[in-house]
């Protein structure tokens, strides 16, 4: 039986206040994403020490991408900041609990904490549809620490949603 690596060593959970200066950094993003019509999803990426390495937003609509969830773009701008695809002792804070292509890429930058605003009923992948982040089969499993800001954020994507002749593309959730 081939042997686990040890997950990456987790930096200490900061402040409330620091997680929810975090959050705001990561609403910001969502709001910004409004612009262009895009769903209201914001995301950064945050070095050990707390340093923003990554900011992202949903950019589907912008870019025409499927992939352009605010969580890859925030990995890909990290991964370029750092020159390295993985992200060992970083933190990502997102306002959507991520979805499974989302928690996909997590796992593959060696993420070891996600922090998240609002749950995703219907796509969800850090424990409420699935929970791949902690899946104990997978080689790298993630903390992840949910509902900081939940009301904000899921409030941001309600009225997203409800404003008149928005009706949702058939998706597999909210994105």
């Amino acid at each position: 039986m081939a042997e686990v690596p040890a997950p990456a060593a987790v930096p200490p959970l900061p402040s409330d206040a620091v997680l929810g200066e975090w959050m705001a950094l990561a609403l910001a993003e969502a709001r910004s994403a409004l612009q262009t019509g895009d769903v209201p999803v914001g995301a950064v990426v945050l070095d050990r020490d707390g340093n923003v390495i990554g900011r992202g937003r949903n950019e589907r609509e912008l870019h025409r991408d499927p992939t352009a969830h605010a969580e890859v773009v925030a990995l890909r701008e990290a991964a370029a900041a750092m020159g390295d695809w993985q992200l060992p002792g970083a933190t990502l804070v997102v306002t959507l609990e991520p979805c499974v292509m989302c928690a996909g890429a997590i796992l593959a930058a060696r993420i070891p904490r996600v922090v998240f605003g609002a749950w995703d009923e219907k796509a969800g992948a850090a424990g409420s549809v699935h929970d791949l982040l902690r899946d104990r089969r997978l080689q790298h499993r993630v903390e992840v620490v949910a509902g900081l800001d939940a009301d904000e954020c899921g409030e941001l994507l309600t009225r997203f949603f409800r404003e008149p002749g928005r009706a949702p593309k058939p998706a597999l959730g909210g994105r």
